[in-house]
């Protein structure tokens, strides 16, 4: 295997003096050596080993005589360890898949109340105890040893030259990497399942909105979940000529309200009180009450989130800081990277050109709920009531959606039996939240769509997310079942099936029937998604900026945290959005509910987009479906190895830039 350095760890498991010394060290491999030759890799092994050995895993002879007697030294006795801790590794990971999803179903799917011992089980990490157990039965040394880990840097350069099966023992020394208490995870779990229940809960009654006159503009049983059937509300305003800039002004001023925790705690998930969110009153039968704010709900939850996760960083020495672990080590790209990709995207000159076109398609100086623009995009000029009376129609319930994914697939060119097996594979349950998408890590466990389905159907925002989520499954099957070699099986990172996700999503009025033909079709759909990754990009740079301010203040309250939250999506706002949409000290980019409940998961979004772009301008020289199930079989590359395999091109925000301005000039010169 090509290797650029013998990088070592230099640092210990767990925040204290390296057990194992250098003398015991270099005594090792001075002893390996003799035996067996020089060997980079095995030197590597040792290192590695020793950086996570501690007392009570033996003495230092005793460190040197396991090194001796665990290390394969052939190539057929690495293969043969190699294939029987895949096995067993899948056998685990499998059945803690299984396990999760089943316990996490009553917080998950539409049923009886939550109760607390639900929310205990749902919170549960049953894998916590894995990587406890690895060291201390020795699997996690015979691994690292025989297997080490390499670095970001060094699988991106390296890695262009490996075969599928020194990929699988690049990835195999991804395992073990951190020797963090099984009691740690599990508060993560805890902290997370919080999160989680607090945004699945946080539903605004929309029939009871009034504005300044005492009217109501939205239908007395609408009730929608924040942020996403917010923002989607927002979005489908657009096609209501004549109540839907008033309504966009009515979502907009509750969402300044969820950020800045002035809203009515009692107005959440509760009819009773009808709520006027621009001049924050309330009443109750007509009379005008006093209600107590939500406070700083939100924001405690977010610190308990930081709390759990910083309580780790001294158990993992490679990624010592929750926003290394979420790029570094869950996107494989630096957070210096996607920051500077990022900012050097919302300073293009692109952006005002683009906006400028959106103010004179509205006939309107720009807004700030504009950043949700959606009037490129076909669905902008139909009637949402006319959507959903066709979505309620088509799928009265979820499971007569799932009964339909066979054909979905089909209309997308799937063959029948590829369909038929995709399909199968899929289980389908109303959810209590937006919807989501559940992968497995077992081959006998089918992936779960959720989707959220009201009393007269599935709603046209509830089949737009489906859709999402639909493509989402199609990845997680096939980058399961159809990967070589369970090690890779997977995709480099979240915005790789987010890609996927967001293809079969912009076909979801063309699987409606609605495929009119449109000569502009081409370059509304680039202006479509340039302004999505505008949009999303400020959104993951103020919950990245949120994090850098926690770890520079892990003392700070909930009251503190909640100013710095505000701080920083004002001072994103108004330097990349405020020059176009106005309202100087918006602090409505920190309105996504991600930040709450997945922190550090958004910037998956806008690579998603990118990558979705890139995926795009293939399909149009290959046939979608054929190309789709080549290009996620390849399994847990890098992400841009992974790129290059599928487009020929690393990930660029090139390709949209220069689309973007095509698209412009075809536009400006109609």
């Amino acid at each position: 295997m090509a290797l650029i350095s013998t990088t070592c760890f230099a640092t210990t498991n767990a925040a204290t003096k390296q057990y194992i010394s250098n003398n015991a060290i270099t005594a090792t491999i001075a002893e390996m050596t003799q035996k067996y030759g020089s060997n980079n890799q095995m030197e590597r092994g040792i290192r590695q080993t020793a950086a996570f050995w501690n007392a009570q895993d033996g003495s230092e002879a005793d460190f040197t005589l396991f090194c001796t007697e665990n290390y394969a030294s052939t190539e057929a006795q690495k293969q043969a360890l190699y294939t029987k801790l895949s096995g067993a590794f899948e056998i685990l990971f499998g059945a803690y898949s299984t396990m999760d999803i089943h316990l996490k179903m009553p917080v998950h799917v539409e049923g009886s109340d939550i109760t607390p011992i639900d929310e205990l089980f749902g919170g549960y990490d049953v894998s916590s105890h894995f990587q406890e157990d690895m060291f201390a039965n020795k699997v996690a040394f015979i691994t690292m040893l025989n297997f080490p880990f390499y670095t970001l840097q060094e699988k991106n350069e390296a890695g262009k030259l490996w075969n599928r099966r020194q990929w699988g023992y690049a990835r195999m020394g991804d395992l073990f990497v951190e020797r963090t208490p099984a009691s740690l995870k599990q508060n993560i779990s805890a902290a997370a399942m919080a999160g989680e229940n607090y945004i699945a809960g946080y539903n605004i009654m929309m029939g009871q909105l009034v504005n300044n006159k005492g009217a109501k503009l939205f239908p007395a049983d609408m009730k929608l979940l924040s942020h996403w059937n917010l923002r989607d509300e927002l979005k489908s305003d657009y096609a209501d000529k004549k109540q839907g800039l008033e309504k966009q002004q009515m979502i907009y001023a509750v969402m300044k309200r969820i950020v800045d925790q002035t809203i009515p705690k009692e107005i959440i998930n509760n009819a009773t009180y009808e709520w006027n969110p621009i001049q924050n009153k309330t009443w109750k039968a007509g009379k005008e009450i006093s209600l107590a704010p939500e406070g700083n709900r939100r924001y405690e939850i977010l610190l308990n989130q930081f709390k759990a996760q910083k309580a780790v960083d001294a158990y993992t020495p490679l990624y010592p800081t929750h926003i290394q672990r979420s790029f570094e080590r869950g996107m494989e790209i630096s957070s210096a990277e996607v920051e500077q990709l990022f900012t050097a995207y919302l300073s293009s000159p692109q952006v005002k050109e683009v906006a400028a076109i959106i103010s004179k398609r509205l006939g309107r100086k720009l807004q700030p709920f504009d950043i949700w623009y959606d009037g490129f995009k076909a669905r902008s000029i139909i009637p949402e009531a006319e959507l959903t009376a066709k979505t309620q129609k088509l799928y009265p319930t979820a499971k007569v959606y799932g009964d339909d994914m066979f054909n979905i697939l089909t209309k997308l060119g799937f063959t029948q039996a590829e369909a038929k097996r995709i399909a199968g594979n899929v289980a389908i349950d109303p959810a209590r939240g937006s919807g989501h998408a559940m992968g497995s890590e077992s081959k006998v466990e089918k992936v779960r769509l959720r989707t959220r389905v009201g009393a007269n159907g599935m709603d046209y925002k509830g089949y737009n997310i489906a859709t999402h989520e639909f493509g989402h499954n199609v990845e997680q099957t096939i980058s399961l079942h159809d990967v070589d070699d369970y090690m890779l099986h997977g995709v480099p990172n979240t915005a790789h099936t987010e890609a996927l996700a967001f293809v079969f999503q912009k076909r979801d009025l063309d699987l409606l029937g609605y495929t009119g033909k449109n000569s502009d079709l081409e370059t509304l759909q680039t202006l479509d998604t340039f302004w999505d990754v505008y949009e999303i990009m400020g959104v993951s740079l103020v919950d990245l900026h949120t994090w850098q301010w926690l770890y520079a203040h892990p003392d700070a309250t909930a009251t503190e945290l909640k100013d710095a939250v505000v701080n920083c999506a004002k001072e994103v706002w108004n330097r990349f959005y405020a020059p176009v949409l106005g309202d100087k000290d918006s602090p409505v980019l920190a309105i996504y509910s991600h930040m709450i409940n997945d922190p550090l998961y958004l910037s998956n979004y806008p690579f998603g987009f990118l990558i979705q772009f890139q995926l795009e301008q293939h399909f149009t020289k290959e046939t979608l479906a054929t190309e789709i199930e080549r290009i996620y079989s390849q399994g847990r590359l890098t992400p841009q190895i992974w790129m290059t395999g599928a487009v020929g091109k690393e990930i660029s925000t090139q390709p949209l830039l220069d689309a973007t301005e095509k698209a412009i000039k075809t536009i400006t010169n109609k």
